[in-house]
C-alpha cells in the first residue's frame, strides 16, 4: 500500500515536508481485526504534536492520521462486520477495557489508551487495520469527506460542550475557530438555538465565517466581547488565548481547554496569569484529554440529525504535507481532510 509516512520528529518550520510517499507491506491481520480501504482521512493539528514531538509516535517510522473513513475489505477470524461495511476510525485506537477508568466508561482516560497515527498507523494511507471494537458505522447521509472531520474535530468539541456544561439561555465563548470550533458552534446553533455564542479569533477571515455561522460576536483575543460568558472552549494551540480570554469569564465560569498539548512557543504567557484577574470568583480551567468511542457515536449520530456539514478544503494523499503546512499557518477557514480512495 502507499502511504504517507514520518520517518524523524522536527519542526515543519525548517523541514516543510516531514511526511515522504512509501509502499509499505501490509501486516497479517489478527483476529479481532478489520482491513479498511481508506476512502479520506482528516487533517488534525495533533499531527503537527506529534510530528513537532510534543506528543510524540510510540514509534518510527509511522503512518500519521486518525480522522479515517473507508470500507471493510477484510476481516479477522473473530471479527463480524460485513465486507463493504463503511467505518471510521477516530483518536482512540484502542484501551485496555480493564482498568477502573474503561469499566466506567472513562476509557480516555485508561493508562493503557492507544492513539491511531502515534502508538498505532493511521490513515495517511490507502488501507489501514484497526480493532473491530473500535470502528464506527458512518451514518447514511454523510459523506466520507464529510463524516472524517467529525471523527476527531466535531467528537472532540462535543466532549467539550459536555464538560463546558452548556445548557439553554447561557454564553459560550469560543477561543480560535478552526475545524473543531466551527463544528461546535454549528451543533449549539441545532441543540440550543438560545445560546449566545462569542468567538474570538486570530483574523478577520475566521472572524466573518463565524459570524456567518450564527456567532453573535466575532472579534481578536484584545477585543472587548459585549458581554461576560458563562464557558470558553479553547482550540488554540499556544497559551496567550487562553490568558486573554479569562478575564471575560463570569464568576463559576469554566474554561476548558480542547488540547492535547499546548505549543510552548509563547509560555511566557503564563507570567501574565494574575489570581485576582484570571482565577478569583471560582473560576476554573478543565482540560480535555482524549475521546471515548461513545463521543464520537454520539455526535456521529447528532451530526446526521441535524445535517451538519463541514466547511472542507480536500488535500491529496501527496500533498499531506502541503495541507500540514497550511494548517501550522493557519488562516483558512474549516477543516482539512486528504482524499486517498
Amino acid at each position: 500500500m502507499k502511504a504517507m509516512v514520518l520517518t524523524e520528529i522536527g519542526d515543519l518550520s525548517t523541514n516543510p515536508s516531514p511526511l515522504s510517499l512509501q509502499d509499505l507491506p501490509l501486516p497479517p491481520l489478527k483476529p479481532d481485526e478489520v482491513l479498511i480501504k481508506v476512502s479520506v482521512c482528516g487533517v488534525c493539528h495533533t499531527e503537527l504534536d506529534e510530528i513537532e514531538g510534543r506528543t510524540p509516535p510510540a514509534f518510527l517510522p509511522i503512518v500519521p492520521g486518525h480522522q479515517v473513513v473507508g470500507t471493510v475489505i477484510d476481516r479477522g477470524s473473530e471479527a463480524h462486520t460485513p465486507i463493504g461495511t463503511r467505518v471510521g476510525v477516530a483518536w482512540i485506537f484502542d484501551s485496555c477495557g480493564e482498568c477502573i477508568y474503561c469499566l466506567s466508561g472513562r476509557e480516555n482516560l485508561c493508562p493503557q489508551f492507544r492513539a491511531t497515527g502515534r502508538d498505532a498507523h493511521g490513515g495517511y494511507a490507502e488501507t489501514m487495520i484497526a480493532r473491530e471494537a473500535f470502528i464506527h458505522t458512518i451514518p447514511e447521509n454523510l459523506s466520507d469527506s464529510a463524516a472524517a472531520p467529525m471523527l476527531c474535530a466535531g467528537a472532540i468539541g462535543y466532549r467539550s460542550l459536555r464538560l463546558a456544561e452548556v445548557s439553554s439561555g447561557k454564553v459560550l465563548g469560543l477561543a480560535g475557530f478552526g475545524a473543531s470550533a466551527h463544528l461546535v458552534l454549528k451543533l449549539v446553533r441545532y441543540r440550543w438555538p438560545d445560546v449566545r455564542v462569542i468567538v474570538f479569533a486570530r483574523n478577520p477571515a475566521e472572524q466573518e465565517f463565524a459570524r456567518s455561522l450564527g456567532a453573535v460576536w466575532a472579534g481578536g483575543f484584545s477585543d472587548l466581547p459585549p458581554e461576560p460568558v458563562d464557558s470558553i472552549i479553547d482550540t488554540t494551540p499556544v497559551w496567550k488565548p487562553v490568558v486573554s480570554v479569562l478575564p471575560h469569564l463570569k464568576p463559576g465560569g469554566r474554561l476548558v481547554i480542547n488540547a492535547i498539548r499546548k505549543e510552548n512557543t509563547d509560555r511566557s504567557a503564563l507570567l501574565d496569569l494574575d489570581y485576582a484577574c484570571h482565577l478569583w470568583m471560582e473560576k476554573e480551567i478543565k482540560s480535555v484529554a482524549n475521546v471515548t468511542r461513545t463521543d464520537v457515536r454520539e455526535f456521529l449520530k447528532l451530526a446526521a440529525e441535524a445535517s451538519i456539514v463541514p466547511e472542507i478544503r480536500e488535500f491529496s494523499l501527496a500533498d499531506a504535507n502541503h495541507a500540514l503546512q497550511e494548517m501550522k499557518q493557519g488562516g483558512v477557514p474549516g477543516a482539512k481532510v486528504l482524499r486517498i480512495g
